[in-house]
């Protein structure tokens, strides 16, 4: 048989809850997109828990499960995949963080988590590597308002907590020991030591007076979480015999996907944000598929906006999507379109609803389902799946499975 080709569009937190304001209808099922409807109506649809029911995964874990993995055995924390995805080649042994700029008050308050949601402060991440710690350590913006920090030396662990409050109006953790080994308390002192040295630089930098100026938030504070150690991910080409691309724009899908041993695609403008290149995506996607059987293609915005609580805002992106993804029309033989996880524009955090998923290609058993929405899609033909059965099943239709059994 010929070899099959396959696209995965992943749209970050576009599944969302009945809104009060689209007369208790969700963003997809307001929005006007007939390309997403095109899939359903020609494919087959379900609804997909990238993990658990009821459990919120991280785009992070939500990802690991879709590619296949079990997040309960090898997710280590947020930092690795950060960094990974950020270009850093990682150690044995290194700690990695995932970091954020963030704006505290004089008494290290939380003001704004993103600071302002400020774009690659390129000024800042240098003043940051001048800092002096005990030991070596690497320091990347990546997207927006994100950053990683990696800790490199002896005596180091990944058993410490996060400095990052998670809510505005909170000051900023001190970091804990997890564990009562003497590498935890040491890396505590080490991170502890970090926050305190970020303030002392940033909060005075002529760029932070400027934007105090033009009345923006500070970007003053890097508030750290997520650290963990490099884990152990079988290939997938080895796994399903699948060979695969990734075209993202965030770091950390972007590291997952090479951990998972993809092909990661970099796409010039591609930000992560409403403003992100998506003409250059789409072609970057058709243009990986010559040598790879799977390319999955990550958008990030719906879940900023499901963040921000911006529900008009989110209806006219899932419209904008829409309107580029005609162009991937007849580039593969299978088209499958899903979410990670719900972000909720009135919850404004990750949930652990199900997700909307539609596959179109041959083979397929086209079932009754029109529009790709949530409770549209709940009627089709796959029913409930987990995360980790999605590209099995896509992996039989592209005749990549084997029999089990005699």
């Amino acid at each position: 048989m010929e070899a099959m080709k396959a696209i995965l569009i992943i749209c970050d937190g576009m599944a969302d809850r009945p809104v009060k304001s689209l007369g208790y209808k969700t963003p997809l099922e307001v929005a006007k997109k007939p390309n997403m409807d095109r899939i359903a109506s020609e494919g087959i649809c379900g609804m997909m828990y990238a993990i658990a029911p009821g459990i919120p995964p991280g785009s992070d874990t939500a990802h690991l499960a879709i590619l296949g993995y079990d997040p309960y055995q090898v997710y280590t924390g947020r930092g690795p995949f950060e960094a990974a995805g950020a270009g850093l080649e990682l150690q044995p042994g290194d700690i990695a963080f995932r970091a954020n700029y963030a704006s505290v008050n004089e008494n290290l308050v939380v003001t704004d988590r993103r600071a302002g949601r400020i774009q690659t402060p390129s000024e800042l991440e240098e003043a940051v590597k001048q800092i002096k710690l005990p030991v070596k350590f690497l320091f990347k913006n990546t997207t927006g308002h994100r950053a990683v920090l990696v800790l490199r030396g002896r005596g180091l662990s990944a058993a410490v907590g996060d400095t990052d409050p998670h809510e505005v109006g909170k000051k900023v953790l001190k970091a804990e020991a997890l564990d009562r080994t003497a590498a935890a308390r040491r890396t505590a002192r080490i991170v502890n030591l970090f926050t305190k040295k970020v303030y002392q630089v940033l909060h005075h930098h002529p760029l932070n007076q400027q934007r105090r100026k033009e009345g923006l938030p500070p970007a003053n504070m890097v508030l750290l979480r997520g650290a963990g150690v490099v884990p152990h991910l079988e290939p997938l080409e080895k796994r399903l015999g699948i060979k695969a691309a990734c075209v993202a724009a965030t770091a950390l899908i972007k590291g997952v996907c090479k951990l998972a041993g993809m092909e990661v695609v970099e796409v010039e403008g591609a930000t992560g944000n409403v403003n992100t290149n998506l003409r250059g995506k789409i072609e970057a996607t058709v243009k990986a598929l010559e040598t790879n059987d799977l390319v999955l293609l990550h958008i990030k915005a719906f879940d900023e906006l499901g963040h921000d609580g911006k529900t008009e805002e989110k209806v006219k992106f899932i419209e904008t999507v829409d309107a580029h993804l005609e162009k991937l029309w007849n580039k593969a033989d299978f088209l499958v379109l899903t979410s990670d996880h719900t972000t909720p524009v009135e919850f404004k955090e990750h949930a652990g609803d199900p997700v909307p998923v539609a596959l179109v290609g041959p083979g397929v058993r086209k079932d009754d389902v029109k529009s790709f929405d949530e409770r549209s899609c709940a009627r089709g033909g796959l029913g409930y799946i987990r995360g980790p059965e999605l590209l099995p099943i896509l992996a039989n239709l592209m005749g990549k499975m084997h029999k089990f059994g005699a």
